[in-house]
């Protein structure tokens, strides 16, 4: 047993119709479970339109086990027969896991294959290169071939960098991606 405060959510599906007998009877239960040592607050939620949730919070794992264990919480538990059934229950030590992420976060894309790759990255590179060595090498004849090279990399490498890889991915985003663009386009069409 610990002594971490213990926060624990019992979801219900409540009846259609009783939802107004469950919220009495989840605030009359909260009532009479303040009244056992080790309570620190609870209250009555809804989620959805069926499925409602009762929340309370102990100081300790043996003080949500006496609770739940006692004669009077089974008496509880048979007066919302009538009007529920309990779907689900979750209990959680201390603060830090509420402020998690609870959901299941959705797996990246996969990385668009190789020769995709390949060719928007030459369909960056070619084009300047192409432009570089027919407009400006010719007038730099004179020059090291380091310093040459050197501008030739520094000029290509700004442009495929800032301009052009920018606006090719874009542009071939549904080409590249395609299950994201599928999903999305279900999203569109759902909505």
């Amino acid at each position: 047993m610990t002594s971490n405060p213990v926060t624990v959510t019992v979801a219900y599906h409540v009846v259609p119709g009783h939802e107004s007998d469950f919220h009495s009877w989840g605030w009359a239960m909260l009532a009479a479970s303040a009244r056992q040592p080790g309570f620190l607050g609870g209250g009555v939620l809804v989620d959805g339109e069926a499925e409602w949730h009762v929340v309370y919070r102990f100081a300790s794992e043996r003080d949500v086990a006496a609770w739940e264990e006692s004669s009077a919480r089974r008496q509880w538990d048979v007066e919302a027969v009538g009007f529920s059934r309990q779907a689900g229950r979750k209990s959680v030590r201390g603060g830090k896991a509420w402020f998690d992420s609870q959901a299941p976060q959705p797996a990246p894309p996969a990385p668009p294959s190789k020769w995709k790759l390949w060719f928007v990255n030459m369909s960056a590179v070619f084009p300047p290169v192409l432009i570089f060595n027919v407009t400006v090498l010719p007038y730099l004849g004179a020059l090291n071939p380091l310093i040459r090279t050197l501008l030739l990399c520094l000029c290509v490498t700004g442009l495929v960098t800032w301009i052009l890889m920018p606006r090719l991915q874009r542009f071939f985003k549904k080409w590249l991606y395609p299950p994201l663009q599928a999903l999305r386009g279900r999203h569109k069409r759902t909505a």
